[in-house]
């Protein structure tokens, strides 16, 4: 895919220096947070607005050459991060004069609103926010009532009911999917064509919120690594069986399937947050 030329001011030259020997380059890794409204993802894509190509637009403005990251989770549109990780590499000439806490300061006062990073960390030659990661953590919220949320509208799903979720019978229908299984049933049809479907959910847990008043239930789900919208569609699934249209063996059925078209809906992208990530 062909990338846009970074925007750089008119009066800064563009480094076309070669790859600096081993000994020279530093890897730094980013923890970011950010809210996914208006962003089209974490990914770069061609213009589009995505945190990953706001990143790299800065990082490149501030060092006059083309920073290319890894991030840790490839978010879908709308959905926010507590703590995405984001590694690059930088020769280390570039980064005299300037300390890490400088370099987050400037990050923070150059990029779009909605995106804060939060840390800079100096890591190992061969870390990688990517593929170093052991086990990521999402958290869903969800809201139930006749009433919408206001405080949580834009960070948690709002599902009309005047009926509470059967809880229990959520808790029992996750167990179904913790372990390593084939989640084909659970990801976006085109993107499973070709790819290796197997993953593994370490836990799921479920626990409530208050937020201003408001009550939300979350849904906790980690795991070594996700398919396109895999999180979502198991929420969706699993909000079935709360509001009793499915029982819990359902869910262990649709898995067994390995079919998107066995299962539910997929559930609203702002209710999704990337949460953690461990290393």
């Amino acid at each position: 895919m062909t990338e846009k030329q970074p925007n750089v001011d008119s009066d800064t030259q563009m480094s076309e220096a070669g790859p600096a020997a081993a000994d020279d380059v530093r890897t730094l890794a980013l923890t970011v947070s950010y809210d996914g409204a208006g962003f089209a993802g974490f990914a770069r894509q061609q213009g589009q607005r995505t945190i990953q190509g706001e990143l790299e637009r800065v990082l490149t403005m501030l060092f006059a050459k083309k920073i290319v990251t890894v991030g840790a989770g490839r978010t879908d549109a709308g959905v926010h991060a507590r703590a995405q990780v984001v590694s690059f590499e930088i020769a280390a000439a570039d980064l005299e004069g300037r300390s890490l806490e400088k370099l987050r300061a400037s990050l923070n006062a150059l990029t779009l609103d909605g995106i804060v990073v939060k840390a800079i960390a100096e890591k190992p030659s061969d870390f990688s926010a990517r593929f170093s990661a052991v086990q990521r953590q999402y958290r869903y919220r969800i809201v139930t009532g006749a009433v919408p949320p206001v405080f949580l509208e834009r960070y948690a799903w709002w599902v009309p009911t005047e009926k509470p979720l059967d809880i229990n019978a959520m808790k029992k229908a996750a167990l179904y999917l913790e372990g390593e299984h084939d989640f084909k049933t659970f990801c976006v049809a085109k993107s499973s064509e070709g790819q290796k479907t197997m993953r593994r959910i370490d836990s799921i847990f479920m626990f409530g919120i208050e937020h201003f008043g408001e009550s939300a239930l979350v849904i906790e789900i980690c795991g070594n690594a996700f398919l396109h919208s895999m999180i979502r569609i198991m929420i969706g699934c699993l909000v079935e069986v709360g509001l009793g249209k499915q029982p819990p063996e359902w869910i262990g059925e649709i898995l067994l399937a390995c079919d998107r078209r066995s299962a539910a809906q997929t559930a609203p992208a702002h209710g999704l947050t990337l949460w953690d990530v461990c290393y």
